[in-house]
């Protein structure tokens, strides 16, 4: 009886711990389905049949099995990318900023594939994509956005983190007056620019409710992250003091820094405690964990202390190597004493882009003396601008300059993206080769991981795509071609052969280069420089795209590309008029009124475009504020940063926009004022009309094009026709 008795017990045992576990693996997968079901819908989710596999690390397997889509993963992230893979490949589906397109059949395609990631860590975002892209964004804004990145595999984004709010318990605890941290901040757009040390101050001070939202969104940022087991790097102290800690340490040295000559005022300017100093370690200590006790123990902090500036060091180059030593011991300090399990990250823009006297300054005798006293597994290196080294700069790669960053480790990234930029560039054959150089380099030691960190987003969208892909692979030779076809198969479900001809035109102009984009944007009292890579091809290129209008008929990312291909060429025959107005010569003002009605044409067009409109972009600042006096502020806020940035200075239109609005109320009047004044002999005072827009709050009202796309195929027509008229 006792042994019946028991088996029973076993048996009852066995049911419960049974009946737990799929309680848990259903649990486990949650998350990812979560995400799953938001992009394809309820009535799909249950089309897909998700497996935790932990056993091998950064992997996941798609099967179809009985017309289920079956995918055993990793983590949550590559359960995602699983599924997108399957969505994009065997479905022709897309998940994008601009829209989604998500096609399945109910009779599922077979597929079978299994992938494993060569990089641990999948990186995203940039400290700047936070002023360009998402200073004043909501949570279901965020939720998209986290969406985005998991479908796609992502990982690691870097956050801003709240760090104002924490910041400011900080600098109470410490004894600073609430007015003389008001005098440290600056205003929303430029708190990246302020978390870095470049400014201090500039469009503050903060409204109070600010920082209770900033803590608010975050926790919902971060639960969501958390709960998909991703890795976000939190923004952390870095030694900027107010010069108003003086007063309450008054044995306490700083040092001025300055952000290169971008020209801002003195009081402006950023100080950084001395290297080795005991409030350096005792700050960051007190950030970390007040942190910590808010939002949980987190696994990276970023510090940069000298991103894009003169470091300020003794003369002698042994007291300056040991100075460097300190700054960096003084970070890792702080980090392990307050939490010994996180890790140090810092960006690696700055080693190859900052010169002194018109040579390198962080020279690998300089970066090794800076991260000397860290052990190789507590730093991680963002090497961020790879095409840059080799189009720009054309110098050797930093993992090569710096013998792979001296055993530490280190992500390898691109920057696809300069101020938020909405023209069509990046270099697709670099992005799809270069990668591999680094992974087959034999002196690569600790690399970790793969990113793209874009100062601004919701642009460009095939860059990012094909990014997110070579991420995601291990084949030395992606073949572009075949990659292009893919992806204009699930963008726009067809691949034509003049679509394909076009492709081949944009990748020998567009897609071929970085930076290059209209530049009617500019202020008209500089000497105008239009540029365009092999103009010729791109016009080609749009002509063929256009040509597929009828074989893409009612798909709406056809609809969008169309309406972006065709603005940068109408931008760059307006560029070319502006340029022959400027030359001066017989009729020139009929040239200039030619250049600005096709700037209008530009404007009604993208008013059809879902992201490039500036109604969007002061939705969100406005939306960020409680009271009307908040509203306002913000706003202004929002307007300044695309704009004047810096009020006037040399950063003045570093962040200009193709939007609807911004073109027809600030880019226009702005050419059509400044040249009626020097026509009519009347002064003109250009900055004080910048200003006066930037706090105006008028967005003019117009009426999009009915049928955007035989519009945008209308407009083309007539100014390639034009053109050739011209020739």
């Amino acid at each position: 009886m006792r042994n019946i008795f028991k088996t029973y017990l076993i048996i009852c045992i066995l049911f419960v711990l049974t009946d737990c576990t799929n309680q848990l693996s259903k649990d486990d997968i949650k998350p990812a389905l979560d995400v799953i079901t938001r992009i394809v819908g309820s009535q799909n989710a249950d089309k897909f049949k998700l497996t935790l596999d932990t056993n091998n690390a950064d992997s996941y397997s798609v099967n179809v099995i009985n017309n289920k889509i079956h995918i055993s993963a990793s983590s949550q992230v590559a359960l995602c990318r699983g599924a997108y893979d399957y969505l994009s490949n065997a479905c022709n589906s897309i998940v994008s900023w601009s829209g989604n397109r998500i096609n399945i059949p109910e009779k599922l395609p077979e597929y079978s594939r299994s992938v494993h990631s060569p990089f641990k860590y999948h990186y995203y975002l940039n400290a700047v994509t936070h002023a360009y892209t998402m200073p004043y964004w909501d949570w279901k804004r965020w939720e998209n956005e986290i969406d985005w990145m998991v479908m796609h595999g992502i990982d690691m984004p870097l956050l801003s983190g709240a760090h104002e709010a924490i910041l400011l318990r900080v600098f109470k605890k410490i004894g600073l007056s609430q007015d003389e941290i008001n005098e440290y901040f600056t205003g929303p757009a430029y708190l990246p620019f302020n978390r870095m040390g470049l400014i201090t101050g500039w469009g503050g001070p903060l409204p109070e409710s600010f920082f209770g939202k900033q803590i608010k969104l975050n926790h919902q940022i971060l639960d969501r992250l958390h709960e998909l087991n991703m890795h976000p790097i939190i923004q952390s102290f870095a030694g900027f003091v107010p010069l108003a800690i003086q007063r309450l340490f008054p044995e306490e040295k700083v040092r001025d820094l300055i952000w290169g000559s971008v020209g801002f005022e003195k009081k402006y300017q950023t100080y950084i405690l001395e290297p080795g100093s005991p409030l350096f370690v005792k700050i960051g200590k007190l950030f970390i964990t007040e942190y910590e006790e808010e939002f949980g123990k987190q696994e990276f902090y970023l510090a940069d202390s000298f991103n894009e500036m003169d470091v300020p060091l003794s003369q002698d180059s042994v007291t300056a190597l040991n100075e460097l030593a300190e700054y960096g011991s003084s970070v890792y300090r702080y980090i392990q004493q307050a939490n010994p399990d996180a890790i140090w990250v810092m960006q690696g823009w700055t080693f190859p882009q900052h010169r002194k006297d018109g040579k390198l300054f962080w020279t690998p005798e300089r970066l090794h003396a800076l991260i000397s006293k860290v052990p190789d597994d507590k730093l991680l290196i963002l090497d961020l601008a790879n095409e840059y080294n080799r189009l720009v700069w054309k110098i050797e790669p930093s993992w090569k300059y710096y013998e792979g960053f001296f055993g530490k480790q280190w992500i390898y990234s691109f920057i696809p993206n300069m101020g938020g930029s909405t023209s069509l560039n990046g270099p697709l054959e670099l992005y799809a080769k270069m990668p591999f150089e680094a992974l087959n380099y034999d002196k690569k030691r600790n690399l970790v991981g793969f990113g793209f960190a874009p100062e601004g987003i919701e642009s460009n969208e095939i860059i990012y795509e094909l990014l997110s892909d070579v991420g995601w692979s291990d084949e030395k030779n992606l073949d572009l071609n075949e990659w292009i076809k893919k992806y204009c198969m699930k963008r726009y479900g067809v691949f034509p052969e003049k679509m394909r001809r076009a492709y081949e035109y944009f990748n020998a102009s567009c897609y071929s280069n970085i930076g290059s984009g209209n530049t009617y944007k500019e202020r008209p009292d500089k000497k105008f420089k239009g540029s365009v890579k092999n103009p010729d091809e791109f016009r080609k290129g749009v002509q063929l795209f256009l040509a597929c209008k009828d074989s893409c008929k009612d798909n709406k990312l056809y609809e969008v590309d169309a309406i972006e291909y065709t603005c940068q060429y109408l931008g760059f025959v307006a560029d070319q008029l502006l340029q022959e107005f400027q030359a001066g010569g017989e009729n020139e003002y009929a040239l200039l009124d030619e250049a600005l009605d096709i700037m209008a044409d530009i404007d009604r067009l993208l008013e059809s475009h879902p992201n490039f409109k500036l109604e969007n972009w002061i939705a969100f600042a406005r939306n960020f504020g409680d009271t009307t006096e908040e509203k306002d502020y913000y706003e202004s806020d929002a307007r300044r940063i695309i704009t004047t940035w810096g009020g006037g200075g040399v950063l003045n239109d570093y962040a200009p926009k193709a939007w609807s609005g911004l073109i027809r109320d600030y880019y226009i009047p702005r050419w059509k004022l400044y040249y009626e004044s020097k026509k009519s002999s009347v002064s003109f005072d250009i900055k004080s009309w910048e200003e006066e827009w930037i706090n105006s709050g008028i967005i003019s009202k117009i009426q999009p094009y009915k049928h955007p796309v035989e519009t945008a195929y209308l407009l083309f027509n007539k100014q390639n026709n034009k053109q050739l008229t011209r020739k």
